[in-house]
């Protein structure tokens, strides 16, 4: 299986980021854009407003024709999870059957709690759903540094054939046919990274932060292991990496929006995937049973249930116990 024409969905910061690196890869992209002045922008000034300073590859070209798109080989939807439905079904109508749709967005569903691949399954079911997620921040990736990330797909070899055409040297997909793991790393890392921005935030110091995104991590692992995900995918890229990064760098929309939290000033949550996931992610694991303190100290704080310091007693008057 070869895939030379790749479409992204989304001309924002990532996916600007993703049709930079699959162009480099040797692939002819289109880069579709639903926003009228930011699709002329790209095309006439061939530069994100996003990304000052990275041009557009040459052979990338820039449409808001979405049968244009629909052309591709391959789809990167690199859409926000909230709107993720709205955008394949609208695909759906015109894309080939047996087109790989990969996501790049990392939430759950508000009100379904499907997670992304799921919906792709739901509105384009002659699609083959998969997902890219991991360590990634969009600058890095449109200026070429190193970056290693996971592509899954149900079928290795299509995993495998994504993970070739997208290669380009400096960005580095592993594949995997853990499409769970990959997802709720990428979901519930978002969630840790606000507590962790609040941490930050707060002025509680390195210790804290370091045994916040430990127990955090198992958290997120209680929880993968109640939806069928991995150990290894969990420990890997998409997990515990993109966690690692996230919960460290101000470059992190979810870290930056708990900073705010935690020197009491209220962010703009819009760009802040993990405000969106949190309330899902409570009512999944209080389903399941989860014991995840953490997660659901954040949902309530972004509720206004709590607030940022009544949360962080909640969590350090916890009953001791063993580690687990």
């Amino acid at each position: 299986m070869t895939i030379s024409r790749i479409s992204v969905l989304g001309g924002g910061a990532w996916g600007t980021a993703l049709a930079q690196t699959c162009a480099r890869a040797g692939r002819d992209v289109t880069l579709w854009e639903f926003d009228a002045g930011n699709a002329e922008h790209l095309a006439s000034q061939r530069e994100s407003r996003f990304l000052p300073g990275v041009k557009l590859e040459t052979s990338i070209k820039v449409t808001r024709a979405l049968a244009d798109a629909a052309r591709a080989e391959a789809i990167l939807l690199v859409v926000p999870a909230q709107a993720m439905r709205s955008v394949i079904t609208s695909l759906s109508q015109t894309i080939a059957a047996n087109t790989p749709v990969i996501t790049c967005a990392k939430g759950i569903e508000h009100g379904t709690h499907r997670f992304m691949t799921e919906i792709i399954a739901e509105c384009a079911p002659n699609a083959v759903p998969a997902i890219l997620s991991g360590p990634s921040f969009a600058a890095d990736v449109a200026r070429g540094l190193p970056t290693a990330v996971t592509i899954a797909a149900a079928d290795a070899t299509t995993a495998e054939a994504l993970a070739q055409a997208m290669n380009s040297g400096t960005f580095r997909p592993y594949h995997s046919t853990d499409i769970r793991g990959v997802e709720v790393g990428g979901a519930v890392k978002n969630v840790l990274a606000i507590a962790s921005g609040i941490v930050t935030g707060r002025g509680l110091g390195a210790s804290a932060s370091a045994a916040l995104t430990t127990r955090g991590f198992a958290e997120l692992v209680r929880f993968g292991k109640a939806v069928g995900a991995r150990a290894e995918t969990m420990t890997g890229l998409s997990g515990l990496g993109d966690l690692i990064l996230t919960c460290s760098s101000p470059q992190s929309r979810n870290f930056s929006f708990g900073v705010a939290l935690g020197k009491g000033v209220k962010p703009d949550g819009k760009l802040a995937e993990g405000a969106f996931t949190a309330p899902v992610l409570l009512e999944m694991a209080r389903a399941k049973n989860i014991e995840m303190p953490i997660c659901t100290a954040i949902a309530a704080v972004l509720a206004e249930k709590l607030s940022v310091d009544q949360a962080i007693e909640s969590l350090l008057t916890r009953p001791i116990k063993s580690e687990g």
